[in-house]
């Protein structure tokens, strides 16, 4: 009879898939998450709900929609400025779907100051959306808005062509 026995863990905990005692701090706050994550193509958002063992997602925004308001093809949807742009998206689609707070949700990603994954939290606190977070951690604006790129991005005019295009939010902000 063997003494010591060992504990399998979770399938996605073994796949390191999901850190489920994070995931059970963010579920019990009751708020909505604002799920970020990176592929190798795109950035990703999603604000999820929580409801009896399932997640409910709200809606979603990929890099790839900022093409639609004027981003340049030729330059990567993956960078700071993507990111804050993406946040801004996100922040007037939560208004539009009556969403005012959420709690950051980064998943199995590491944490590091000034990365992509915290633009997308710049542009959302920035558009209006109530996301907890450090001011400190955020990149600061001259990252994003960078004068040295190769090829200029006007990240202002597109800021103003999501606003726009999502009437409703841009109403809700300018008040």
């Amino acid at each position: 009879m063997a003494k010591n026995l060992i504990k399998v863990q979770f399938r996605r905990r073994r796949e390191n898939r999901t850190n489920y005692a994070s995931r059970a701090k963010m579920l019990y706050g009751g708020t909505a998450r604002l799920v970020v994550r990176r592929t190798n193509r795109y950035l990703v958002a999603q604000v999820v709900t929580s409801e009896t063992a399932q997640d409910k997602v709200i809606f979603t925004a990929n890099s790839k929609e900022l093409i639609g308001y004027g981003w340049p093809e030729t330059v990567s949807i993956k960078n700071l400025a993507a990111g804050y742009l993406l946040g801004t998206l996100v922040a007037a689609k939560a208004k539009k779907n009556k969403i005012e707070k959420a709690v950051l949700d980064l998943g199995l990603f590491r944490s590091s100051k000034g990365s992509r994954l915290y633009a997308i939290v710049k542009g959302a606190a920035d558009a209006g959306f109530d996301v907890p977070h450090s001011a400190e951690i955020l990149p600061p604006m001259e990252r994003i808005d960078r004068k040295d790129a190769k090829v200029k991005v006007d990240i202002k005019k597109i800021k103003e062509n999501i606003l726009s295009k999502n009437k409703y939010a841009y109403d809700l902000i300018n008040i």
